[in-house]
């Protein structure tokens, strides 16, 4: 592939949107072009360097070779072009574009969403396209700028900035406690039953140096955090919450926690973009807002003291 004229900047995004989409009409529309405008892009942009791209087909397109070649470096011509404009107007223009974030469904729901509308009045020129799902979506694949995680991070080809600590308790109803008592030992554990997140059958404590792992078992497994909580609400049994869940619940006395002296392996939810990559303008400002907005600690665990006065957390 030879190319020695200089690309076309829109075209070239384009095609970035069209391989991270696989779809070029999308890909046309987050960038404001008819599907026929986004296709004579696309081909001539081909037609130049002498390649095909992408292979269309009626419902997708997906890379070619060639464009599997091309993509990473189409990526950082990108980001050296937002840096620029960052570096000379960075005081005097507000971001603006399409910024697509994935995010944790119930995390999203609590603590994302009601913040919206402080973060537009400070950046209305910013159109954000979330996506929240417990599923953990691929940024490539997805096409997405930035994912929020609540879990720890392995080693791997995206950058993480921490936004919170997630800390996680183990916590039941006071009906549940009355009618079964709490827990008060990891061996006891085993003998409740416990609502399960899907996936997560054993919870890990941290036992001095070690890590121990407890096989709990119960009546219903879910595959959504606040599901989990509602279900321990209703008495079903003790379950793993994050305190950004159920920090309220702790504050009024309807959830009580139990296990107190027995920490919990730590996680973190973090801000992750892939490696490599310059954070552009819009993903800087989206992070920096939320970093900002939950503060160290986070509101939630300032505000989650529980009140747990009422009860013997020993079932007596």
């Amino acid at each position: 592939m030879r190319y020695n004229r200089p690309m076309d900047i829109d075209s070239l995004a384009l095609f970035v949107r069209a391989a991270r989409l696989r779809n070029i009409r999308a890909a046309g529309r987050e960038l404001g072009v008819s599907p026929a405008t986004a296709s004579a892009r696309i081909a001539k942009l081909e037609q130049e360097l002498g390649v095909r791209l992408l292979q269309r087909t009626t419902r997708s397109v997906s890379l070619t070779e060639d464009g599997e070649a091309l993509l990473p470096h189409a990526d950082q011509v990108l980001d050296s072009v937002s840096a620029a404009h960052a570096a000379v107007g960075s005081e005097v223009a507000s971001p603006s574009g399409r910024l697509r974030v994935t995010a944790p469904a119930s995390f999203g729901r609590m603590h994302m969403v009601p913040a919206l509308p402080d973060f537009f009045e400070r950046y209305p020129d910013l159109t954000l396209d979330l996506h929240l799902s417990d599923q953990i979506e691929d940024l490539v694949e997805g096409g997405f700028d930035v994912a929020i995680r609540d879990m720890r991070l392995p080693s791997s080809t995206l950058v993480s900035r921490k936004l919170a600590p997630d800390q996680r308790i183990i916590c039941a109803s006071p009906d549940y406690i009355e009618r079964h008592g709490a827990p008060e030992s990891l061996d006891e554990l085993v003998s409740h039953r416990c609502v399960i997140f899907r996936g997560i059958e054993k919870w890990d404590f941290i036992d001095g140096d070690k890590l121990r792992s407890i096989r709990v078992s119960g009546q219903l497994i879910v595959d959504n955090g606040e599901a989990m909580r509602d279900a321990t609400l209703a008495g079903l049994g003790p379950s793993i919450n994050a305190t950004w869940s159920v920090s309220e619940h702790l504050r009024s006395g309807a959830l009580v926690p139990v296990l107190s002296g027995f920490k919990l392996a730590e996680a973190t939810i973090s801000a992750v973009y892939p490696l490599g990559r310059l954070v552009t303008p819009k993903v800087r400002v989206f992070i920096d807002f939320f970093v900002d907005r939950f503060g160290s600690p986070p509101y939630w665990d300032r505000r989650s003291a529980p009140n747990r006065t009422h009860i013997s957390l020993s079932g007596e």
